[in-house]
């Protein structure tokens, strides 16, 4: 039985079955082990993690009367937060992206097109995504190697790259965001930098801020990381586990940015904000100053919630990658511990419940992966049906639309690409163009 409980609760003896956090939180890159040093103990007590699951029935359980959360519990609170999230709309708007001291303008009455651009499918918007990705990612590779070389990066002349990836974002949020989750260990940095920024526009349209506050937002995105510049590549790329000391210069990459961009000159207050605070968390338990609540900056507050998104979602040198849809289901089960709930909800309805790659089971039985989101409900996106378990056997792929009118089909369950050894779901959803 899998159990969520408190660190404080942990022994030794314990199955530790997952952390309730990005492994970005801490330098253990597996869960999975019956806990036996009490080293490990204590580093994990040392690190922001402040709930773990535990599956009693490998391990101890917790001593009687000590407070946990079952599996089911765990599910139906999420389950009941995401049915009312699809039907609601978000009416009041979050406060723009300025300094305090400055006039706050009118919100926008809602998210707007940059520069008249139209909606357009997923499919069509895929192939435009696709070179905007690529450009984005030699610019990107070109700044850190400026920076790895000690010299000024030019935040201001990445100003164009924002605006072309915020112009495909607008004519469709998943097109480019998907894309840009498909790296290699070797992009992973660059790749993700590209992702958050996206990420961070889709974000910021979603919540109604000024197109200006968009761009800004995006910029934070592209510039978050620049830090990770000053990072041994020994220590970015170890495929194994991160000693302390290791680890300890990770956490430094916020600090680090935040100087080189300030040295530059030319990023806004925004920016050198969401670069240096973006790993803060609103218990107070981020880094590197321990901000909380509402003193976190809006913009650090989005990017935390876009930094995690994207790693998490995006397989490393040491850790697969999770699903989409079980990556939102985490991040909500976190909680308001770690992300900034408004601008969470939010997150979810410029991305979906189901975010585009999520592989789900339908009532019929059928397996199919989520292509595009729908603009009529959160949990009826298009699907690519492929499998049935009823026979066990592939089938003729077949798009439907779990919103269209006399739909019999809902998604019913989340699966595990792992589980079934599917390894072709980014022909499924791209409809082969990738």
């Amino acid at each position: 039985m899998l159990k969520r409980i408190s660190v404080r609760d942990l022994t030794l003896g314990m199955y530790l079955h997952q952390f309730c956090g990005s492994w970005m939180d801490h330098p253990f890159w597996r869960a999975g082990f019956v806990l036996k040093d009490p080293k490990d103990l204590a580093r994990i007590r040392d690190t922001a993690v402040r709930e773990v699951w535990i599956d009693t029935s490998r391990g101890l359980d917790v001593a009687s009367g000590v407070a946990g959360v079952s599996r089911e519990e765990a599910d139906s609170q999420i389950d009941s937060q995401f049915a009312e999230m699809a039907g609601e709309m978000f009416d009041a708007p979050p406060t723009p992206l300025v300094p305090p001291s400055a006039p706050a303008p009118a919100p926008a009455p809602a998210p707007a097109p940059v520069r008249g651009t139209a909606p357009t499918s997923m499919k069509a918007e895929l192939r435009a995504a696709a070179l905007v990705c690529n450009r984005a990612r030699e610019a990107v590779v070109s700044m850190f190697s400026e920076a790895r070389m000690g010299r000024a990066v030019d935040a201001s002349g990445a100003t164009e790259l924002v605006n072309e990836i915020a112009e495909s974002v607008t004519r469709n949020p998943s097109a480019l965001i998907s894309l840009a989750r498909l790296k290699t260990a070797d992009d992973y940095t660059y790749l993700h930098s590209v992702a958050v920024c996206a990420l961070m526009v889709a974000l910021a349209r979603q919540v109604r801020l000024p197109d200006d506050d968009v761009r800004q937002a995006g910029m934070a995105g592209l510039l978050h990381d620049l830090g990770k510049a000053a990072i041994p590549l020994d220590i970015l790329n170890k495929p194994g586990k991160l000693t302390d000391e290791e680890f300890a210069i990770v956490r430094e990459h916020p600090v680090a940015g935040h100087a080189m961009l300030s040295e530059a000159g030319g990023a806004s207050a925004a920016v050198l904000d969401a670069c240096l605070h973006h790993h803060e968390k609103m218990d107070g338990t981020g880094y590197p100053h321990r901000q909380q609540g509402e003193g976190i900056s809006l913009v650090a507050r989005m990017a935390a919630i876009c930094d995690v998104y994207d790693a998490i979602t995006s397989d490393r040198a040491y850790k697969r990658g999770w699903d989409p849809a079980e990556s939102v289901r985490r991040m909500a089960e976190w909680g308001g511990a770690h992300f900034d709930q408004r601008l969470f909800q939010a997150f979810v309805k410029s991305i979906g419940i189901y975010p585009v790659g999520s592989l789900v089971r339908l009532t019929s039985g059928r397996i199919g992966v989520v292509m595009e989101q729908s603009r009529e409900s959160l949990v009826a996106p298009y699907v690519n049906v492929f499998f049935s378990t009823k026979s066990g056997l592939r089938i003729v792929p077949e798009r439907i639309n779990l919103a269209a009118p006399g739909c019999s089909e809902k998604i019913v369950a989340r699966e595990d690409p792992a589980r079934w050894g599917f390894t072709d779901l980014t022909g499924l959803w791209s409809d082969g163009i990738l």
